[in-house]
């Protein structure tokens, strides 16, 4: 009998974001390897987007990306010769994106509703199954479905 999922909000930039669910991967906290070790196959993860880019991109504050872990390991990548983040295959489910502010007063690792953006800081947390299925909804998620078979 496998372990219930357990649900992930990965913080990462919407272009980052888009490049992982094209090539079917998660790529979390500038490419380390230990968040992505927490997680097991079966479980979700959701992308909420600060910005449109890490690097002076536009204000964005938006969920904007929902998977499922499908690869048994964390493994390596190339980018370039100085940068070999870590990755883990993750499947995506046809969504939309979506912003937080209306769900701010409603998410519980939000203590403190003019401090929102504080739990984020850390990059992964985890998320309670009463907070995934809030944000998938919002989301418009298609959990049934996926964008690409991992």
């Amino acid at each position: 009998m496998s372990a219930a999922p357990r649900y992930w909000l990965g913080v990462v930039s919407r272009s980052h974001v888009e490049r992982g669910v094209a090539g079917g991967f998660a790529q979390l906290c500038h490419g380390k390897r230990a968040p992505l070790d927490r997680m097991q196959v079966g479980d979700w993860l959701i992308y909420y987007s600060p910005r449109t880019d890490m690097d002076g991109g536009a204000p964005l504050q938006s969920f904007t990306a929902l998977g499922r872990v499908t690869g048994a390991s964390v493994y390596e990548h190339a980018m370039s010769a100085d940068f070999v983040p870590h990755r883990r295959d993750v499947a995506y489910v046809p969504c939309r994106p979506a912003p937080i502010a209306p769900l701010v007063d409603k998410l519980s690792f939000v203590k403190d509703p003019k401090r929102w953006g504080y739990p984020l800081r850390r990059g992964v947390l985890p998320l309670t199954a009463d907070d995934f299925a809030m944000i998938a909804r919002a989301m418009q998620a298609r959990i049934g479905e996926t964008t690409r078979d991992g």
